[in-house]
């Protein structure tokens, strides 16, 4: 659909776009592409109705600076790092030796943590063919959060077309309470009409005579 064969297939497309949607209008101004979308999808694929069920925590992940996260445990982890060559130096030390042994597990699950999250998330970035050095978690996650704000208010402008559109119709079947009284013209020639009507229903006058001057008679 989006692409001819004279162009070369099209395999997707920037998650940019879907911003662009709302930028999109019709020739009278009143819909955008992203209704359009939203009558196809309701009536030909209403399984897809509910896909922004499936994303969560978008608004707090979009708050999030992974740069910021990541540094901040590289930090703990070379602070750490000075604190077990303190201890080596000093292995009689109670503090050091009670403070590693709390804390270096707590450490290591820490960078386990972090690099599962920085996997993940470079991973989803490439999912959807973006590239995660240059796109930020507010950016990517923002996209998302704005297509599915803006999808929910177009579902609900297009539900509120066909109420107003139902209405209209049933108000245009409707026959009127009461008819408008006619135009005095209108009445004086309808009441003409009557009384010729009237006068042609009676009988016609029959003479059966003989004798001269029936036709004055009849004239008269």
């Amino acid at each position: 659909y989006m692409n001819s064969s004279k162009r070369g297939a099209a395999y997707g497309f920037r998650l940019q776009s879907l911003d662009v949607l709302l930028e999109m209008k019709s020739t009278d101004r009143k819909q955008t592409l992203l209704h359009y979308l939203v009558k196809v999808i309701a009536e030909k694929y209403p399984q897809l109705t509910g896909f922004h069920s499936d994303l969560h925590f978008l608004d707090k992940a979009g708050s999030v600076s992974l740069d910021s996260v990541l540094g901040d445990v590289r930090s703990l982890q070379r602070g750490l790092e000075l604190t077990q060559r303190e201890f080596v130096r000093q292995d009689d030390c109670t503090v050091l030796k009670e403070f590693l042994k709390a804390n270096s597990p707590t450490m290591d699950k820490l960078l386990a943590d972090s690099k599962t999250a920085q996997e993940a998330y470079e991973s989803v970035v490439e999912y959807f063919g973006e590239n995660p050095k240059t796109t930020s978690p507010s950016m990517f996650f923002s996209l998302f959060s704005r297509f599915i704000k803006a999808y929910k208010k177009a579902e609900q402008e297009v539900e509120q077309w066909k109420k107003e559109a139902v209405a209209q119709e049933a108000g245009a079947d409707a026959p009127s309470k009461e008819e408008a009284p006619a135009p005095k013209a209108r009445r004086q020639q309808m009441d003409l009409i009557s009384e010729l009507k009237r006068k042609q229903q009676k009988e016609p006058l029959i003479y059966e005579s003989d004798r001269d001057g029936a036709i004055e008679d009849i004239i008269t």
